[in-house]
C-alpha cells in the first residue's frame, strides 16, 4: 500500500507540474521562451501540434517504463538480500521473463515507430504552398527574400543588450521597426529580437527555401515545429502554416562560429490584409488570383 500511495503521489506531482506549464496563457508562452518554463512553447502550427504530442506521448511512455524499473529494482534488493535470503538462488534464468523482457520493448518501440515515422514523412514533403520565402544564413545574420512579392529582400540583425539598457536607443530602435512593418512594433526580448522581421500571413501555407553563403547554418522556430540546416551550396526545403498572428522567435540552432549565439529569428505573423500593405511599403508586389473558369 505505501508504494502504491508512493506512485500516486509521483505521478500527481508530475501532473500537476504539466498543467503549470500548459496552464500559461497563450500570450505569455506562444512564441518565445518563457522563465522557468518545463514544457514545449505553445504551438502556432500543425506541424509543431503534432510534435508536441509525440513529445508527450513519449515522455508518459518514458514515466511509466521508469516507475517500472525503479519498484522492480528496488523490490529486488529488499527481497533478495541477504539476511532474507542467507542461500542464493542458483536459478540462471527464467525462459517466461527472457520473452517479456524481449517482447515487450519490441512493441513499444513499434508503437513509437508507426507514430513518429509517418510525421517525419509528413514534415519532409513539401505541399502544394501558397507562397515561398528564401533564407539565406550569413557569419551573423539572417537574409529573407520573398521571390512571389517582387523578390526584394532584407537582412535581419540581433538588437544588441545596449539598446535594451539605453531608453533612447530602444526608443529609435523601435521607431526604425515600426517605420518598416507600417505599424508600432515592440522590442520584446534581449538576444531573441531583431532590426528587421520576417513578416508573414496566417493561414497561408508558406514554403521555406533554405541556404547559407558561408557555413553551416540552422533556421529554427519552435513554435512552428520547424528546424532545418542551412547549408552552403544546396537548397533545402520545408514548409509551415501558421494558424494564428504574433511575433514569433527562434535562433541559429547549428554552431556556426563566433557569433552563433547572436543570430536570433524574428517572425511576425500578421493578417493577410496587412501583410499585403507590408508588402506594398516595401516596393513589393502580391500576385493577383486567378481568373475563375467559366464551364460550358
Amino acid at each position: 500500500m505505501k508504494v502504491k500511495g508512493l506512485i500516486a503521489r509521483m505521478v500527481a506531482g508530475l501532473t500537476a507540474l504539466i498543467a503549470v506549464a500548459a496552464g500559461a496563457t497563450a500570450q505569455d508562452r506562444i512564441g518565445q521562451p518563457t522563465d522557468k518554463g518545463i514544457w514545449l512553447q505553445e504551438a502556432a502550427s500543425e506541424q509543431a501540434q503534432k510534435i508536441s504530442d509525440f513529445n508527450e506521448l513519449l515522455f508518459w511512455i518514458i514515466l511509466v517504463i521508469t516507475i517500472f524499473v525503479f519498484i522492480l529494482m528496488f523490490y529486488t534488493m529488499w527481497r533478495f538480500r541477504e539476511k532474507a535470503n542467507p542461500v542464493p538462488s542458483k536459478v540462471s534464468h527464467n525462459t517466461f521473463i527472457e520473452i517479456v523482457w524481449t517482447v515487450v520493448p519490441i512493441i513499444i518501440l513499434v508503437v513509437i515507430g508507426v507514430i513518429s515515422l509517418p510525421l517525419l514523412y509528413w514534415q519532409d514533403q513539401v505541399p502544394e504552398t501558397d507562397m515561398a520565402i528564401k533564407v539565406t544564413g550569413n557569419q551573423w545574420n539572417w537574409t529573407y527574400s520573398y521571390p512571389d512579392h517582387g523578390d526584394f529582400e532584407l537582412t535581419a540583425n540581433i538588437v544588441d543588450n545596449a539598446t535594451f539598457d539605453d531608453p533612447a536607443k530602444l526608443a529609435a530602435a523601435e521607431a526604425e521597426l515600426s517605420s518598416f512593418l507600417g505599424w508600432p512594433a515592440k522590442m520584446n526580448t534581449r538576444l531573441l529580437d531583431a532590426d528587421y522581421r520576417l513578416v508573414l500571413p496566417v493561414n497561408t501555407k508558406i514554403k521555406v527555401q533554405l541556404t547559407a553563403t558561408d557555413v553551416l547554418h540552422a533556421w529554427t522556430v519552435p513554435a512552428f515545429g520547424v528546424k532545418l540546416d542551412a547549408v552552403p551550396g544546396r537548397l533545402n526545403e520545408t514548409w509551415f502554416e501558421v494558424n494564428q498572428t504574433g511575433i514569433f522567435y527562434g535562433q541559429c540552432s547549428e554552431l556556426c562560429g563566433r557569433d552563433h549565439a547572436y543570430m536570433p529569428i524574428a517572425v511576425e505573423v500578421v493578417s493577410k490584409e496587412q501583410f499585403a500593405r507590408w508588402v506594398a511599403l516595401q516596393g513589393g508586389t502580391i500576385a493577383a488570383a486567378p481568373a475563375p473558369t467559366l464551364g460550358r
